[in-house]
């Protein structure tokens, strides 16, 4: 299923928020608002729940300018991740610096210790960045990175020994803040002998370069980054001195001696120093706020005990909801539009990524937990883009062993009641402690010993969507019209089922492993999810499946719920038009606007009244707004008619068989561009034919790379194959989901996605299915 639609689209250097009087000026000349007045991200609500914390900001005004800060705000996950990826226009020069400038005093520290970090992959601008990051990729490979699991089980094992007895610690001080700090210094190769003295020194980075240190800490700050800088420096020589030894900094020192003008002395110490941050912060924040999230939900954890194979999900998803990195920071090249808002030149700007995470234009349900959401995989919480973090699978691999070690050997795991504090900073987010509670009496390996080595291993990289499943039971099947079967799931632990929105559906897994899509028709509120299926006789399988096999209490597998069919709440009135099935998604719409008091008008068509499903509801619910077109009684929907004069503020979605959709593009084609949302439920033409197929290339613009694509071989899959991270959902041409931007070359569009004029403007495809008509395309990836 899919959506064609245009983004909203306001005035270029708008201001978002007019005021009268005085109020605080932007750089850009609009008036500040009173709350991105009194934003400060060093107030409790930011340092206690950052996404929850810009809600306002998300809903209200996504870009804003932060007086007390100096800082443009931005909140969204579109805008966000536009940032990300235009790294020429948005420079992360000043990705590390600090948010508090030094005091003279602190200065006098660093400059007495010879401190001189330069710049690392971090904060590095093109095209230095991509000439040294690709001399740095090969120790990141899954394949590389799988020789590094049996040293991270080995550590975690012996530190949950050490405790399993004992009924209660400090995750954070006794498991999470040591075990990723010695697996980057085992990553690193740093000699056993200098861990202990790098351990110490590497916690005042954080504080000195994100947080808000008074000058009296400033100075102490100062003279803990002055000695580990002075440390590293040590330990870096010591083991350039050695012939060879393991660890990526032998791989980089060996890169040093055959480019020293890539890889150079200086940027091999920062380089040191950073990643020696970079992984252990990180991945231990990370851990302890998954920890956190998942033990103060006792059925959440439970679930995952029961299911180990939701582990690496569970993780994602921990990343997506409380991961710990909150804020990226990047500065305008030049004058740029975000959001409808205007960034001048010389712009600093705060992506509060942890915001994005939360924003339910493209997660689902946001501010729940769930494990088994699927497309947790596209938080931003690794960066995008070109900066992407290059150690994200190693982090993803400590997290999953760690929690595959407790839920499979302290299932019983309770969370104390305790107040969380955290190391007041805008950019880095963990407890400073986690205390957990266990009666050791009821340890598992007490009764079976094997279960302290019978551990589960899952492969490195991201989870893969299509394996997150969720198990649902039928409590309702019944006829819901002629060849109609409406059913109803619940979960079979008796909770509420996650909420949806409207446009969202379900995909529901076969006995063969192939999922077909349904449309949740709600009621939304109702605390469980309901479809209606057409059996189709001409169909692929999946409907008649369920009509000959689902009934009331077996058990469902399904994926979801996702929505490629959202609905626009900000227009002013709504003409809604479904043909046959098609009403499942648009009758949720209708409830919501009926919900919003929005002026709407619903048209339904179908073969006969026997036949049009869920029409008692909707002439009990939707009656005013609602006409009728039965073609056994002769009434016609003429849509010439419908569309024949566009109207002002008013957005058409619809639904149905692809004649009425392609009647319904054709009919709205002098309406404003964007008026139109249709749903798609096939995907012809858009699968690969190889016999009838021809191999191309593609150029990476940003990666600097160029991929074959053979005539078998999808875009999407070799640019996978290359290592290049694209979000995909449908891979059938039907979501948008994989949607990438084209610089150069002829497309030949295949997807059910675009319209007729994004198409013409040959500047973006689905990768999943689209292909060039020529020889090469040029892609700003």
């Amino acid at each position: 299923m899919t959506t064609a639609t245009q983004p909203n689209q306001s005035g270029a250097g708008s201001c978002p928020f007019h005021a009268a009087g005085e109020p605080p000026v932007a750089p850009n000349g609009c008036p500040v608002s009173p709350q991105a007045a009194g934003f400060d991200p060093f107030d409790r609500p930011y340092q206690l729940d950052p996404a929850e914390a810009l809600r306002w900001s998300r809903e209200q005004e996504p870009v804003f300018y932060s007086p007390r800060l100096g800082y443009w705000v931005v909140s969204r996950y579109a805008d966000i991740k536009a940032i990300f990826r235009d790294n020429l226009t948005f420079s992360p020069s000043i990705a590390l610096e600090k948010i508090t400038p030094s005091s003279d005093e602190a200065l006098a520290v660093l400059e007495r210790y010879d401190y001189g970090m330069h710049r690392t992959l971090v904060n590095e601008d093109e095209p230095a960045h991509m000439a040294r990051r690709r001399e740095l990729l090969d120790a990141f490979t899954p394949e590389v990175l799988e020789a590094h699991a049996p040293m991270v089980r080995q550590l975690v094992r012996e530190k949950l020994d050490a405790i399993i007895d004992r009924g209660r610690a400090d995750l954070v001080a006794e498991m999470f803040w040591e075990v990723p700090l010695t697996v980057a210094l085992h990553f690193l190769g740093v000699p056993e002998e200098d861990m202990e003295q790098l351990r110490r020194f590497s916690v005042a980075h954080t504080l000195n370069t994100w947080g808000r240190p008074s000058p009296e800490q400033q100075v102490e700050v100062a003279e803990g980054v002055g000695k580990f800088w002075q440390y590293s420096g040590q330990v870096l020589r010591k083991m350039q001195s050695q012939p060879r030894g393991h660890g990526w900094m032998y791989d980089m020192i060996e890169k040093n001696r055959q480019k020293p003008d890539v890889v150079t002395d200086s940027y091999l110490h920062s380089m040191m120093m950073a990643i020696i941050v970079a992984a252990h912060e990180t991945t231990a924040l990370a851990t302890a706020n998954a920890f956190r999230q998942l033990l103060s939900r006792p059925a959440v954890w439970a679930e995952l005990c029961d299911n180990p194979e939701l582990i690496p999900a569970a993780a994602e998803e921990c990343l997506r909801h409380s991961g710990s990195v909150v804020a990226w920071r990047r500065i305008a090249t030049r004058d740029a539009e975000v959001g409808g808002v205007t960034i001048p030149e010389g712009g600093r700007i705060l992506m509060v990524t942890a915001s994005g995470n939360h924003d339910p234009a493209h997660f689902e349900n946001p501010d729940e937990l769930d494990i088994y959401r699927d497309n947790a995989v596209d938080h931003l919480t690794f960066g995008y883009g070109s900066h992407q973090c290059m150690g994200k699978n190693l982090g993803r691999m400590e997290m999953r062993i760690f929690l595959e070690e407790f839920t499979r050997r302290l299932p019983q795991l309770e969370l104390e009641e305790q107040e969380f504090t955290f190391l007041p900073n805008t950019s880095f987010r963990g407890p400073e402690a986690l205390w957990v509670r266990w009666d050791p009496a009821q340890n598992p390996e007490r009764r079976d010993p094997a279960v302290r080595e019978a551990q589960r291993d899952f492969p490195v990289g991201a989870p893969e969507a299509r394996t997150i499943v969720r198990r649902v039971r039928v409590t309702r099947a019944e006829t819901e019209a002629e060849g109609v079967l409406g059913v109803t799931l619940a979960d079979p632990a008796g909770r509420d089922l996650p909420a949806w929105s409207p446009g969202s559906h379900l995909d529901v897994v076969l006995p063969s492993g192939e999922a077909r899509k349904y449309s949740l028709c709600g009621p939304a509120t109702s605390g469980d999810w309901q479809v209606a299926v057409l059996r189709e006789e001409a169909g692929r399988g999946g409907s008649r499946w369920v009509h000959d096999t689902v009934r009331e209490g077996i058990e469902l597998r399904v994926r979801g719920p996702k929505n490629h069919f959202r609905l626009d709440e900000t227009a002013d009135r709504y003409v809604l038009v479904a043909g046959g099935i098609g009403i499942t998604p648009i009758i949720a719409m209708a409830d919501r606007l009926k919900q919003l008091g929005k002026s709407y008008e619903l048209h339904y068509a179908g073969r006969s009244r026997a036949s049009m499903a869920l029409l008692a509801r909707l002439e009990r619910d939707h009656d005013e707004a609602l006409r009728l077109y039965s073609k056994e009684e002769g009434a016609r929907l003429d849509l010439a008619s419908l569309l024949a004069t566009p109207r002002e503020s008013t957005l058409l979605y619809g639904c149905g068989p692809e004649r009425l959709l392609s009647a319904l593009e054709a009919g709205s084609a002098h309406w404003p561009e964007g008026s139109l949302h249709v749903e798609h439920f096939t995907a012809e033409g858009a699968l690969l034919d190889p016999e009838h197929e021809h191999a191309f290339e593609v150029e990476l613009a940003d990666s600097e790379l160029v991929v074959e694509v053979a005539a078998d071989r999808t875009l999407l899959q070799s640019l996978r194959a290359a290592g290049v991270d694209v979000p995909s959902d449908c891979e059938e041409g039907l979501c948008g989901s994989c949607q990438v931007e084209v610089i150069e070359g002829e497309i030949d569009h295949r997807d059910k996605v675009l319209t007729a004029s994004e198409r013409a403007g040959q500047d973006r495809l689905m990768s999943c299915c689209s292909r060039a008509k020529g020889k090469k395309l040029k892609l700003a990836l």
